[in-house]
């Protein structure tokens, strides 16, 4: 009976800072053996893989590019190179694969077709900032991003305050960086002063922020979050 393959899913550090003693080295090993990456940007790709093993010879990799535009038939294409690769990796841009990443799509068609997936542990800017903020932890929703028309924008930040509010789970929600000081001032001006925000920027990194306080408490201390990667946690 021939062996199972493998989809290793890998993830990366949140910024330029850190070395490989935040990866597990079981991580380290497998990027080491695999030929075969799915990825969302080459360049970028082959630059994390040489910070994960300096003398990795990039040469002898292969590398598929898996994005937001990749097709279906692009990912069953996909899927049949991991299965004939035997082992095979989803690599990230920024901490854990398959969260808000295209790389769902390849996991979702692995499992259909008897793939085997490992995710790795390391790096999750979600999870560490619901971690750090103080908010519930034992019921939450990620909303990935939230619309980029203002209207709409408005409308998702008064449902998912009222669902805070309503329930009691931690909002969370993410926004391109150089949009971030546009949707923290809509949210300052849409939700209930009351509600506890979490703003969580750049984690890992020197210059990580992390700190909660109510929205009325932040409409006196609004931070410049513009180019930094943030994620946003709002709860009761």
């Amino acid at each position: 009976m021939a062996a199972e393959a493998t989809l290793h899913l890998i993830p990366v550090w949140l910024g330029e800072a850190g070395g490989t003693e935040q990866l597990a080295p079981v991580t380290l090993e497998v990027v080491q053996r695999v030929r075969t990456f799915f990825v969302e940007h080459e360049r970028s790709a082959r630059r994390a893989l040489r910070r994960m093993v300096p003398g990795l010879d990039l040469e002898g990799i292969v590398l598929h590019v898996l994005d937001q535009d990749s097709d279906e038939a692009t990912v069953r294409g996909h899927a049949e190179l991991a299965r004939k690769a035997g082992e095979s990796a989803v690599l990230s841009e920024s901490g854990m694969p398959c969260v808000a990443d295209p790389g769902a799509r390849l996991v979702a068609l692995a499992h259909r077709t008897g793939i085997v997936v490992q995710p790795h542990p390391g790096p999750s800017s979600l999870l560490l900032a619901l971690a750090g903020s103080g908010l519930n932890g034992q019921h939450f929703t990620f909303h990935g991003y939230l619309p980029r028309g203002a209207e709409d924008r408005r409308r998702a930040l008064r449902t998912l305050a009222q669902d805070a509010q309503r329930t009691g789970a931690s909002q969370l929600f993410i926004e391109t960086p150089y949009r971030n000081d546009a949707l923290l001032a809509e949210l300052l001006r849409t939700v209930d002063p009351g509600l506890r925000l979490c703003i969580a920027a750049e984690l890992m990194q020197p210059d990580a922020f992390l700190r909660t306080h109510t929205v009325a408490e932040w409409r006196s201390r609004v931070p410049v979050l513009k180019d930094r990667r943030t994620v946003f946690v709002l709860g009761r």
